[in-house]
């Protein structure tokens, strides 16, 4: 699945990284969503969201920065052929008054 193998790859490079919001409140941590998907010739490619929160829209930001630099490194996983950031923009969520930002990326994997 490849939720788990990124969620485990932004873990081990010092985020705080799950496929929900964590149940006690942190000031910064990282949701991973896919939101679609397709194979071809045992060739899989996923879209995925990454949605990082923190204390404010400076420092949403600043994170969301540094995980677009540590995803370039996921192509460094034997599992991992192409990793491509299809965008990232400000996607603060007024209805709970939490700053956000997305980054969107194009996986390819097997």
């Amino acid at each position: 699945m490849i939720e788990a193998i990124i969620i485990q790859f932004l873990n081990e490079n010092g985020f705080i990284a799950s496929a929900e919001e964590p149940i006690k409140a942190l000031d910064e941590y990282i949701v991973v969503e896919k939101t679609g998907s397709s194979e071809l010739d045992y060739i899989k490619n996923a879209i995925i969201a990454i949605q990082s929160y923190s204390t404010s829209l400076y420092n949403t930001a600043l994170l969301n920065e540094r995980v677009k630099e540590t995803m370039k490194r996921l192509i460094e996983k034997n599992e991992i052929s192409k990793v491509k950031l299809n965008s990232d923009y400000n996607f603060t969520d007024t209805s709970k008054k939490k700053y956000r930002y997305q980054a969107v990326f194009e996986i390819t994997y097997y």
